[in-house]
């Protein structure tokens, strides 16, 4: 690309789509647990237009079902529509055949609110990997064009995979793949662009590490939760290592965030589509 463009994402999940998180957060309970999914994706909405900036919403099917008006504001307000599962499980636990068929029921729900394809897809915490490498092949069969699900990263994903948009070819034909933005730091990879990484850095930190990307001609991909803007946000207790990707440094991470959107240039994930797409197959 001549001129590097950014992306900036939003998995649209309740404060209680935790995978792993034990019976406090089962999914026979989040009905009866105190939403917070319209009251933060609205100030998250505001945040946006204030900045200028649209974004791709990766929306899980359970939350449209519910909150279908919350889907078409998002919508209304420009921003693109993907599918990020519809009961938030990771690819890996449901599986090839209940994936297919996750996925495929989060594509119903989620169209019949925007009247619109879903072509866009984000597992839950980045999880198709080695062990679910069949999941491109079925998103391709289901006419998905575009993925970023794989994180290199050890902790999720893999260390090893490209750190830039790149196209992998699937049985059923190639699939764009768009991983989120990492950096090294004391010898390690860490999340950059999202999560406790994102929010542990300084606004300055995270937009240099965007500018080193763009600098290699590639764009950075950032995404964030609507519970992470929540100014009262519910607290439960959940293991250590949860404990700390779900609140470490929560508070003001609303200002950071605006600091770092008006400090350089980002769109959805469509606008990078075309460009992946000169990049060679792996």
């Amino acid at each position: 690309m001549s001129r590097a463009r950014n992306a900036f994402t939003v998995d649209l999940e309740e404060w209680f789509h935790v995978c792993g998180a034990g019976d406090a957060l089962a999914r026979d309970h989040w009905d009866r647990l105190p939403s917070r999914v319209e009251l933060t994706t609205r100030i998250l909405l505001d945040v946006l237009e204030a900045a200028d900036v649209r974004a791709t919403f990766f929306v899980v099917g359970w939350v449209a079902e519910r909150h279908p008006r919350l889907v078409e504001a998002v919508r209304r307000a420009g921003h693109e529509i993907g599918s990020h599962g519809h009961v938030h499980e990771k690819a890996f636990v449901l599986g090839p055949e209940r994936f297919r068929a996750d996925v495929r029921e989060s594509v119903s729900t989620i169209s019949a609110v925007t009247d619109g394809g879903v072509t866009m897809f984000r597992a839950p915490e980045w999880s198709i990997e080695a062990r679910s490498a069949w999941a491109l092949d079925i998103l391709a069969e289901e006419g998905f064009r575009l993925d970023a699900s794989m994180a290199p990263l050890r902790i999720v994903g893999d260390v090893h995979s490209p750190r830039h948009p790149h196209v992998r070819n699937t049985a059923a034909g190639p699939i764009t793949e768009v991983p989120p933005l990492v950096a090294d730091r004391f010898g390690q990879v860490m999340p950059m662009g999202w999560g406790w990484g994102l929010r542990m850095s300084s606004p300055q930190r995270v937009l240099r590490s965007i500018e080193l990307r763009n600098t290699l001609g590639w764009p950075a991909v950032l995404t964030l939760h609507p519970w992470e803007v929540d100014p009262d946000p519910p607290y439960v207790r959940l293991p250590p290592g949860l404990r700390f990707a779900h609140y470490f440094r929560l508070g003001g991470f609303a200002n950071r965030l605006e600091t770092i959107l008006r400090g350089t240039r980002f769109g959805p994930l469509g606008a990078l589509l075309d460009s992946s797409r000169s990049s060679p197959p792996s």
